[in-house]
């Protein structure tokens, strides 16, 4: 693994247990994590052996956002006229990463889980909450639009129109209780139980073929943009028509047969 400074990556078998680790921030998105992110997605893009990545962040917040402090020192030693827009990969891009990626991605939500961080959660596929957990859409308090790095597209789509014109409309924060209840995370577990949750689920995940699981995360993101029924059947259809081709089902459904012959 590579040794990077704001983020950790440890690896189990198939799972990488990815931490955003600037604690002593909140985990605030500075240009270092921002960079760090971006490669660690970006290397999984063609990476097969990594199934599973589990999001979470170190100490009392999953990720507070920007960092304003290095974001104001940043902007102030720029020259005049510039803006922040470098030449490395941005917030945007992560995003992307993450959803082009063929690993699940679980995210461990707790503390608050701002802006950029909430965008992360909202990127992830599966989002786990503990009882701490408070999310918000930052972008509209600092007098920007409640539109970017992907809110208006994901979060309609996860907790339905109203709730999320809400959310992106005030800024207001969303806690846990009320995230379930939304459809925003499929389950709100004690802080000190979002590990054992999030191991209880892999095991789960892990119990399905490789090929099925990238598949079904592929083919889940293609239907989400498609309003055609049979577009959809016959997009799923073809799917279905790869994975049999996989030699991983073939074993699965030998070893089914085997189990409900044992049975009768």
């Amino acid at each position: 693994m590579k040794d990077y400074s704001t983020i950790s990556v440890e690896q189990e078998g198939a799972v990488d247990w990815l931490t955003l680790n600037r604690p002593d921030r909140l985990n605030a998105l500075d240009a270092t994590m921002v960079c760090e992110l971006w490669d660690y997605f970006q290397g999984l893009q063609s990476d097969y052996s990594r199934r599973i990545v589990v999001l979470r962040g170190a100490g009392k917040a999953f990720c507070a956002g920007l960092d304003l402090v290095w974001f104001n020192t940043a902007k102030e030693k720029m020259p005049r006229g510039a803006t922040d827009k470098g030449p490395g990969p941005s917030l945007s891009d992560i995003v992307l990463s993450m959803r082009s990626c063929p690993q699940v991605i679980i995210s461990l939500v707790h503390g608050a889980a701002c802006g950029g961080g909430f965008n992360f959660a909202l990127a992830s596929d599966i989002r786990i909450a503990g009882r701490s957990a408070r999310m918000n859409v930052a972008f509209v308090k600092l007098g920007l639009s409640g539109c970017e790095l992907g809110t208006s597209y994901f979060l309609p789509r996860t907790v339905g129109a109203s709730v999320a014109a809400e959310l992106m409309m005030t800024g207001r924060f969303i806690h846990a209780d009320r995230a379930l209840a939304t459809g925003l995370v499929s389950e709100v577990v004690d802080d000190d139980q979002l590990e054992a949750t999030a191991r209880a689920l892999i095991g789960d995940l892990l119990a399905a073929s490789p090929t099925g699981l990238r598949k079904t995360k592929e083919t889940m993101a293609r239907a989400s943009g498609m309003d055609d029924l049979a577009a959809v059947i016959a997009l799923e259809e073809h799917t279905q028509t790869m994975c049999m081709q996989a030699s991983d089902f073939t074993q699965t459904v030998a070893a089914f047969g085997e189990v409900k012959a044992e049975r009768v």
